[in-house]
Formats: C-alpha cells, structure tokens, sequence
C-alpha cells in the first residue's frame, strides 16, 4: 500500500497538468510582465539582465538550454534583437517558439511604433526598420502589451484561461491607478528640455511631454565624435537643456563630457527592470525613473 501511494504521488507531480509554463523572456521588463500575469503558473527566465546591452548578447549554450525548454518565447522584436535571436531559435530545436509559431510573441506587434525610418541606411547607425523598440520607457505600451500577452497564455495554456484572466484585471486595476499616479507626480516635468545619450526616450519623452532637443549619438548606437559633441555643445548654447539622459547600462563617457563643459545634469535611469537596485519590479521600475527626473529637475 505504501508503495502504490509513493507511485500516485511520482505520477501526479510528473502529470502536465501540474507542470509549469516555461516563458523565455528577451529582456528583463518582460520576464516581470510574465510573472505579473501568470503567477504561480509560470517559470519565467530572462536572456539578458538590465545592465547589458539586448542589442549585443551571445546566444550562449546556457541560454539555448533554456530555451529548449520554453513554451512560450517574449521578446521585444523590431529588430532589436536581431543579432542573436534567430541563432538561438535554430540551435534550441524548440517548433514551439520558431517565428510564426503560437510561442512566439513580438511585444512590438501589438503598439505603435515611432521614428520608422523613411529610408533603411545602415550608414546612420543602428536603424531599425520597423521603428523604435524601445516600447517599455512607456506604461501606455506595456499595458497594452499586457493585453495582448494575457491573450497570448490563454491561448497556449487554456486550462488556465480564467486564472490569467483574473491575473491581468488585477494587473490592469494597479497598471492604471499608478500611470495616474506617475503622471501627476511628473506634471513638473511637462516641457522640460532634454538631452539624451542614446534615442532610447522617445516613448518617456512623449508620455510625460519632455522636450527632446539633443542627442548625443548623431549616429543611433555608434559613439559620438568630438564633433558630433561640439555640435550638441553648441546647439545648447543657443537653447539651454536641463538635464541630460543616460540609460545605466551605457557607458557614460559621452555624457560625461557634455557635464564636464557644461552646468547640465547628469541623469543615469534604469531603463528596465534590474537596471539600478531600486527597479526591481515594474512598478518600481516607473516609481524609481520618476523620482530620478524629478530630482534633477530641482
């Protein structure tokens, strides 16, 4: 009798039905978004942390282990992680997470992107055809993000369906009250002019009204010259910014310089989940890049 019951318990915890959901998170702000939505249903794991670089990771055997085992991949798309991403589709094996497969799910796909291109010249820098990607600066798109991936789980887990249902109502309940928080506490910051490292903000920039006038880089991703800098020197001569903007897993050897010849203040932002230790969720994530901007803009 004592063995019968040892093998009714190996069986039920090896049954699927008690098995967790596998998500392979690109990025960190997704790998927090998964987890708010699928609770205790899901193992989530992220490729990259939020002090590296998503545009430059090596598909590394630990990683293709991992991703073998994902039922569902969530990445930002549009390109970005273009440079690693299919390699590590085709070494995993996984039909599940191929490109047009039910696991396979673009964040990009389900929001408006800025800044397309209107020609593709790799000569200026680090173009992406598709537009911006860099859609988590923005609660607006994270949340419709969530939507949309909610979707996403119901559809590959339906046995759970009601239960991430319930996860996302509550998520967007939360979601909602703290964009109405951090828009009042950021009123402030309204017109407010800017320099930026890298042309990350655009989708902080627009949701909090902040006004752009510089950027470093006069080539997307590729560090600025002496003379693109004494372009942005001169240019702040004639209109005065506040602040300049560098996200913390840059280097800052720009932005540093422009401070060095300048009373501008530095602002170093998390840019995603993990990128200072105060940003440990989503929630705080927002809260943290908040009171960073603010704080500057004493």
């Amino acid at each position: 009798m004592k063995k019968f019951s040892c093998f009714l318990l190996l069986l039920i915890a090896s049954s699927p039905a008690m098995a967790k959901f596998n998500v392979f998170a690109c990025e960190p702000e997704w790998a927090s978004l998964s987890q708010e939505l699928g609770g205790d249903n899901v193992t989530v794991f992220s490729a990259t942390t939020g002090l590296q670089d998503p545009h430059y990771i090596q598909a590394r055997p630990s990683l293709i282990a991992k991703a073998r085992k994902a039922d569902l991949l969530v990445c930002t798309g549009a390109e970005l992680e273009v440079g690693w991403l299919p390699l590590l589709q085709r070494k995993s094996g996984n039909a599940a997470i191929q490109t047009g497969a039910e696991g396979y799910f673009m964040a990009t796909d389900y929001v408006a992107l800025a800044d397309i291109p209107i020609s593709l010249d790799r000569s200026q820098g680090d173009v992406h055809a598709a537009g911006n990607p860099h859609i988590q600066t923005s609660p607006l798109k994270i949340l419709q993000v969530a939507q949309a991936l909610t979707q996403r789980l119901q559809q590959l887990d339906g046995a759970n369906a009601d239960f991430y249902q319930q996860r996302w109502q509550d998520f967007e309940t939360r979601w909602q009250a703290a964009i109405e928080k951090w828009q009042q506490q950021a009123a402030p910051l309204k017109e407010t002019k800017i320099v930026v490292q890298h042309d990350n903000w655009h989708y902080l920039s627009d949701w909090l009204g902040l006004n752009k006038i510089a950027v470093l880089e006069a080539k997307s991703g590729v560090p600025p010259t002496v003379k693109d800098l004494n372009n942005v020197l001169n240019k702040l001569k004639v209109t005065p910014a506040r602040f300049v903007v560098h996200a913390a897993y840059q280097p800052s050897k720009a932005t540093d310089w422009l401070t060095n010849k300048t009373a501008i203040t530095k602002v170093t932002l998390p840019f995603t989940v993990g990128g200072n230790e105060q940003s440990t969720d989503l929630f705080s994530l927002f809260d943290d890049t908040i009171q960073r901007l603010l704080d500057a803009n004493q």
